[in-house]
Parts: structure tokens; C-alpha cells; sequence
């Protein structure tokens, strides 16, 4: 049998799932002891008891100057910053996706704009983005939202005019006026467009918000990890950004799950 037509069973599909991770760990905790064995005090790659350590010393043991507990202080105002970042981006998003996707001469002039906008790389202009909006969490948010808004619309845009004519055409023949076809026909097709797109762009959503903790900041995931740099603070960093790889899988598997839920019928539904 060729191999491009063996499949793997449920089991052996589970198996092959663990593997790659299976191997990292594998390789990450002998590399490890390696390490600490030839200099105990070798911080580039802590052992795990390292790791539980600075673990619960960030997430269950309140701060002596503020009576915080930092991690999960971080992690919420992060969170806070990307779902609206993210909720501002889809909703300008779909706006212009569907005025550019459904009207010619609104596309003739939003859909040059959001090409030119997309390629703008939205980390060169976070200076500029901190002198206009401030330190403050505005300038965050707008990171995100001006990073990963143009690539929406433009995608969504797409969608809305791969929609096929016919379908206008014989609901225009039914009497629907342009603002029902958005309504009615348009937006159910975007809407699904819209979850699987959130997903491809969380990744890019992050790295924004990372970069910008990183710069102007004094909480979030991205401010702890580049605080604790200047100690070499391995311990702390490398829970922090498999906390954020977590956060990031549970983010794409919820909106997976809400398209299958809302859109069974689109054909993303059983990616």
C-alpha cells in the first residue's frame, strides 16, 4: 500500500500526537541535567523542581510589596488587552470586509487602502503608536488592532466576493434590497470566515501584545518575562511562555469549537 494511502488509527493517531512532545521533554530534561550536574547553578535551563518552585512562587504566594499574586495578575491583564484588541479588530474587520466585498465602489477605494495598511509592519510603528496614544493601555490595544485588522478585512473581503453570483442574482430576483443580501446572505458566509481567521491570526495578535508589554508596561505576560530577563530568570521565563502557548491553544480550540457549533455547514467546520 503507498503511504499516502495508509492512515493511522485512533490509538496510533494519539500516539503520533504525544510523540513530538514526548521527544522535546525528553531532550529539554537530559539536556538539563546535563547541565546541573556538571554547575548546580547553571540558570540557562532549570530542572523542573526549579520550575515548580518559581511557579508557585509567582502564582500562590502573594508579592511583598503589593500583595499580588503576579501571575495571575499578568495573565489577566493580558487577556484583558488581547479579547479587546481582538473584539475591535473583528468588528472593523467585518465592516470593511463586507462594504469592500459586496460594493464595487466602495472596493475600488477600501480594498488599495487594506493592501497597503497590511503590509505596514506594525511593530515599526509602536514608537509612533506611544506618542499618539500614550503608554497607557490604548496604545496595546491598537497594536494589535492595526496589526492584525487590515489582513482581516482583506481575507473576509475575499470571502464575500468568492460568494458565487447566482446566489445574488436570484435573491435579488426575490425582491431582497442590497442591505438584505449583507443581512441575509453576505454576513452568514463572513461570519464563518471570520472565527477560522481569528484562529490563523491569534498568533501574530500575541506577538503584538507581547511586544508591546515588553516596551511600556508594569503588568501583563510580556512585561514579567522581559523583567526577570536581567536575572536570567530561566525558571520564570520558560513557565511563562508555555503558559502563553497554553492560552493561545485554548483560544483557537474555543473558537473551533464555536464554529462547529454555530456554521456545522461550512466546510472550515471540520478543520
Amino acid at each position: 500500500m503507498r503511504q499516502i494511502n495508509r492512515h493511522p488509527t485512533p490509538g496510533m493517531r494519539l500516539m503520533l500526537v504525544m510523540l513530538p512532545f514526548v521527544l522535546l521533554l525528553a531532550a529539554y530534561f537530559f539536556g538539563s541535567a546535563v547541565r546541573l550536574e556538571a554547575n548546580p547553578q547553571d540558570k540557562l535551563l532549570p530542572g523542573l523542581q526549579q520550575m515548580l518552585d518559581a511557579i508557585s512562587r509567582m502564582a500562590f504566594t502573594p508579592d511583598k510589596r503589593s500583595g499580588e499574586y503576579l501571575f495571575w495578575v499578568d495573565t489577566l491583564v493580558s487577556l484583558a488587552r488581547l479579547l479587546v484588541g481582538l473584539g475591535i479588530a473583528s468588528l472593523i474587520g467585518l465592516c470593511i470586509g463586507v462594504t469592500a466585498g459586496v460594493f464595487p465602489l466602495w472596493r475600488a477605494s477600501l480594498s488599495p487602502l487594506m493592501t497597503v495598511l497590511s503590509l505596514v509592519p506594525p511593530l515599526a510603528i509602536l514608537p509612533v503608536l506611544f506618542i499618539v496614544f500614550g503608554l497607557d493601555e490604548l496604545s496595546k490595544v491598537m497594536l494589535i488592532v492595526i496589526g492584525i485588522t487590515p489582513m482581516l478585512a482583506r481575507d473576509l473581503e475575499h470571502r464575500a466576493c468568492e460568494i458565487p453570483p447566482e446566489i445574488l442574482i436570484k435573491a435579488q430576483t426575490l425582491g431582497a434590497n442590497s442591505w438584505t443580501l449583507v443581512l441575509r446572505v453576505v454576513l452568514p458566509q463572513l461570519l464563518s470566515r471570520l472565527l477560522t481567521s481569528l484562529r490563523l491570526l491569534l498568533g501574530s495578535a500575541w506577538l503584538f501584545l507581547i511586544s508591546a508589554e515588553a516596551i511600556s508596561s508594569t503588568a501583563g505576560l510580556g512585561y514579567r518575562i522581559f523583567l526577570v530577563r536581567r536575572y536570567m530568570a530561566m525558571d520564570v521565563i520558560i513557565p511563562y511562555v508555555l503558559w502563553i502557548t497554553l492560552l493561545a491553544w485554548l483560544m483557537d480550540l474555543a473558537l473551533r469549537q464555536l464554529h462547529k457549533t454555530c456554521f456545522p455547514w461550512a466546510e472550515g467546520g471540520k478543520a
